[in-house]
Order: C-alpha cells, then structure tokens, then sequence
C-alpha cells in the first residue's frame, strides 16, 4: 500500500506521492490551529492496513478546529480528565452513520463539521467502490474522504468525495473503514444479529447463497399465499387486477411515445413561429434578392475573373463552391420542414389528451412509462395464476419443496462451518483472555433448529459467548459479566482474535480484511499486570491493523508507536482542545504524569522512561 498525503488548505484535500526510507510517516504536531500543509515529500511503503489518515473537526463540542493525522501501528490518545480524550471517537462514529444531535454543536456555532480522510487497502476496495456505485457516488483510487455537518436547526448533510449523500452511505461504509469498541457500546451492540456477525466474520462465512436461497423459498411462498387468499378478498383483487390490466391494455403504450408526444406537442404549440422563422432563414439563405446565396454567387463570378489571371484563386473559388453547396443545403432543409408544417388546434388537442392519459398512468403505476408497461405485464401474470389457480397451486407447492430443499442444505452447511469455527475461535479467545491476566473458560454455544420457523436470510443459528472468569464458576454469557473490567479484556481479546483471523476459520494463512480499529477507554477498571498484558495486546492486534485507543493507564501508553497528547486550556475566554503527537522527552513527562499525577518527580520520570524502553 502506498502512504497519501492529503492536503486541507482551504478545505480541500489533495494527493501527493514521494518515496522516503522510513518504514513509518512522520506524524505533524496537530492543534487547534487550521492544517494548511501537507506532508510534502513522503513516499514510502506502508506494509499497514487501511488508514485513518486525517480527522478534522469544526465547532465541534469544546473544539473549534481541530486537525489530527493519524499514521499506521497503535495510535494512543492520553490527557488529564475532562481533557476530551473521547471527543475524537464520538466524532469518529458519526462520520461512521451513528445517530447525531445538536448538542455536539459549540456554543454560539451553527454548525458542527466532522471531516476524515481514509486510504483504502485493495481488500476493501472493491466492496467499497461497489457501495458507492450503488449510491450514485465517484470513487477515488485508494481513498475516500467523508464529511458530516450537524446544523443547529437539526437538519444536516453528508458528503462522500465531495459529493451529496446520505446517512445510510456512511452505515454502509462504515464496517469496511473503522469498528469503534468503547465498554457500553460495545456491550450495547452484542445482540443475536451481532454476535452471529462475529463469528462469521472469523469463519469467512459466504452468506450469499443462503441469502438467494431463503430469497426464493420466501417468493414463491409469498405467491402461494396470494392464491389461497379467502374468497372474498381474491374476488376483491381478481376485480383490481382486471380494472388495471383493462386500463393499461386499452391505452395502448408504445416505449418512449411520451418524449416523441412531448416534441410533437411543442412544434403545434408553436406552428406559426417555427414556419415563420423556417421561411425567414430560406429567404436570408437562398431566395432573397440580398439572401446569402446571392451573395455567394456573385462573389463567384469575381472569383472566377480573378482566376483568369491569378491561378492561386482556383482553390478559393472551390472553397466558395463548398460553400454555396452547404448554403443551398440548409435553405431547401428549412424550406422542406416549413412546407411539413400544418397549424392544427384539434391535432395538438389530441396530443395533449394523449399526453394527460400517460401522465395519469404513470401517477398511478409508474414513475415512467417503461413501468407502467411493467407493471401491466405483472398483473396480467397474476390475473392467469388466479384464473388457472389449482393447476398454479400444484406448481408453486413443488417449486416450494425444491426451494425448501436448496435453503436447507445451504443453511446446513453454513452452520456446519459456523460451528467447527466456534471450536477454533473459543480456544484461541480462551488463550488469548488468559494472557490478559485472567483463569478464565471461554465456550461458543452454537444452536438453533432446521424447523421452517427458525428460517432467516442468515441461516437458522443462534449464537451465544459464554464465559467463566474464576476456576469453578459456571459458564455465564459475556454480556452478563459484572466486572467492567473483567468485560473489557474478553471482549479485547475476542475481537483481536476475530480481527486477526477474519475470514479464515482460525487457520494460520495470514490476517482478513485489516481495517482502522478503535478502542475508547476499553481498560476501564483494570490496572497493573493485566493492563500490561492489554497493552500488549494491542500492540499485537496493530501489527496488521491501524489502532487509536483512548486510555489513563501508563502501562498501555508505553507501547504506542504513535502518542497524542489532548489538552484543554482556556484561551479569550473559551475553552479550547488541542492535540499534540508527543515525543521523546514530553512523552517521558506525560507517561510520568500518568504515574504519579499532576506532580512529576524525578522517581516518576525514570519509571516512565524505564517502560517506555521496555516496551518499545
């Protein structure tokens, strides 16, 4: 993958390509100032994932503007309490379609905006490009730029590449660009749907087929259902469905007659002024006595003697000819369209009532004509099912059975796969939970009947984490767990194992789909050794992703590649946010901070040098 630099002098973003020998950008100090330069000379190889390359906000809570460049590897955002260490994120997952709200708009603005840059990594690519061509939307070659205003008057805009667009565009994209964990939603977001998602996305599962097969079992029931309607409301629509079909039938439409009614209406409208300027032009061309066809031919004849005696003047007497021959042309054309018009009021009053019939069915049936001829075409198939009813019947229920039959063996295989998957997945999520220093027993309940009932587009299976986090308890569901921190290292440890090993089962053949992953506060409630070995994890975890995680705890802070440091200060009387990528010596100073708080000794000063060597 290559880095790109973009630009956002005067909002707009642009490209730039170099090659350097550094393995890793560097990353410019971000503040509350406007970013007006690029990174000028970069061009290099990131061996990364798809990058969250800049995040820029405006009005934005306490912020003004803020410009933040993000570059590979684990990108940690540390500051003092109430600093607005979250306020990124928040930001962050509305550019991803979450719900927004006026609050986030800064007192006295009347608008909030939120900006980000991605590249893209060719695996997300073409899904990618596939959603926004679905959408009517350009897609760049290796990035996408989205952008998010929030309006005090609670109507907002999106914009993809600088083009119109709506939320739902954001909630579709959003999965192929960034997943954003924080204890509560996270918590929050683990319903059926989500924890069967989970396990798909680390089995590789191909929902496709059972899409398209429970897709067709579901019409061709649906159309038995039509036809064993009681009496009554089959009555009710046999006398809709013949009204439509008669109605459509008697108009007689023929494809694109509308756009030809259209132009026909326009010239009888204006019969007189189009003859008259048809003849206007034929006088001015051809038959007046000044017309330009005179013109021309008495310029010939002084041509053709001045030829006589200068022979350079036979290749302007041809171009002279050329012209009068086109000359000609165009006069007799208009002439001929004017002799073919005929001012008619009863003809343009049979067009125009034609014109109102095919607007009318098009209100009813359309929006176009192609449409209404469609949906003529349905009705008429439904009017002959409901005429030769049994005979359908009989049909449909064999189609039904045959569809039936197709649904189950895709749904049966998929939960085959989905269950030798859960047996890989909860042994490695069970090693990887211990090393977060926990004795915990990790299991993956996978269940659910073939019975028609339990029949959906996603198969038939349910899908259930549990968890023991102490020698001899029973197993309970993740989600009950009542240890905050406990929560957080499991659902750490499940999503680097399903990020690590999306789409292949668990098998040793190299990552998934890497994308820019985000952690808000997941160490809550945890300290010492465990959040140590959770620093680690995320270390591991952005080897093959870009990770931001917000954290307070020093251990995690030491094993960033990347430190941002958010600060609050009050400037003119307002409170303003800044972030700042911190090295070296202020590194030292904030992971002391961290240590001992607002007071930095010299004793906490080389305890944080000491880890931040450790853990390099």
């Amino acid at each position: 993958m290559r880095w790109a630099s973009f630009c956002t002098n005067q909002g707009k973003y642009g490209k730039r390509e170099g090659r350097l020998e550094s393995p890793k950008p560097p990353v410019p100090q971000a503040t509350g100032e406007p970013l007006v330069s690029c990174y000028a000379a970069l061009n290099f190889v990131l061996p990364g994932p798809p990058l969250l390359v800049e995040l820029r906000l405006e009005n934005y809570a306490v912020i003004d503007t803020l410009a933040v460049e993000f570059a590979s590897g684990l990108n940690l955002l540390t500051g003092e309490t109430g600093a607005g260490k979250s306020i990124l994120i928040d930001a962050l997952t509305l550019l991803l379609g979450d719900k927004a709200s006026t609050d986030v708009i800064r007192a006295g603005s009347d608008r909030a905006v939120i900006s980000a840059v991605f590249e893209i990594e060719s695996g997300a690519a073409k899904t990618v490009s596939r959603i926004l061509e679905d959408n009517g939307l350009d897609a760049e070659n290796d990035s996408i730029i989205l952008r998010r205003e929030i309006a005090a008057g609670g109507k907002g805009r999106v914009f993809v590449n600088n083009q119109p667009a709506t939320v739902a565009v954001l909630k579709q994209l959003g999965p192929h660009l960034s997943t954003v964990h924080a204890q509560n939603e996270t918590l929050a977001a683990f319903d059926g749907p989500a924890r069967l998602a989970l396990l798909d996305m680390f089995a590789g599962s191909q929902l496709g087929g059972v899409q398209e097969a429970f897709a067709a079992w579901k019409g061709i029931q649906n159309r038995i259902a039509e036809l064993e309607r009681d009496e009554q409301d089959r009555l009710r629509l046999l006398d809709l469905w013949t009204y439509q079909r008669r109605e459509i039938e008697d108009a007689r439409l023929q494809p694109g007659e509308n756009e030809r009614l259209e132009n026909e209406k326009r010239v009888l409208a204006n019969a007189e002024k189009i003859y008259n300027a048809a003849m206007n032009a034929f006088d001015l061309l051809y038959e007046g006595n000044v017309s330009t066809g005179a013109s021309l031919r008495a310029a010939r004849k002084q041509i053709e003697e001045l030829a006589r005696y200068e022979p350079k003047f036979q290749e302007c007497l041809a171009a002279l000819e050329s012209a009068l021959i086109s000359v000609e042309d165009v006069g007799a054309t208009v002439r001929d369209y004017a002799g073919g018009i005929h001012a008619s009021p009863e003809h343009l009053a049979e067009v125009e009532d034609r014109l109102a019939t095919i607007d009318r069915l098009k209100r009813k049936y359309g929006p176009t004509l192609d449409d209404v001829v469609a949906f003529g075409v349905e009705v008429a198939r439904k009017l002959s099912e409901m005429e030769n009813k049994d005979e359908v019947l009989r049909r449909l229920r064999a189609d039904l059975a045959r569809a039936a039959e197709a649904y189950l063996a895709a749904a049966r295989g998929l939960s085959k796969k989905r269950y030798d998957s859960a047996r890989k997945l909860e042994k490695l999520v069970e090693v990887a939970v211990n090393d977060l220093a926990m004795k915990a027993t990790f299991r993956i309940e996978v269940t659910g009947s073939d019975d028609e009932t339990n029949w959906t587009a996603n198969g038939f299976d349910q899908v259930v984490y549990m968890i023991s986090t102490n020698p001899g308890e029973p197993l309970r569901q993740l989600e009950h767990i009542a240890s905050g921190g406990e929560l957080s290292r499991v659902i750490l440890a499940l999503k680097a194992c399903v990020e690590a090993g999306a789409g292949v089962g668990g098998k040793k053949k190299g990552p998934g789909v890497p994308r820019t992953l985000v952690f808000d506060e997941i160490d809550t409630g945890i300290g010492g050794r465990a959040a140590e070995a959770v620093g680690k994890k995320l270390k591991e975890l952005a080897r093959t992703n870009q990770v931001l995680c917000v954290t307070h705890l020093p251990q995690i802070a030491t094993f960033a590649d990347h430190h941002y440091l958010i600060e609050k200060k009050d400037s003119g009387g307002r409170t303003r946010t800044s972030v700042r990528n911190i090295t070296g010596s202020e590194r030292t100073e904030e992971v002391a901070r961290m240590l001992s708080g607002a007071k930095v000794t010299e004793s906490s000063l080389k305890h944080a040098e000491q880890m931040i060597k450790a853990n390099a």
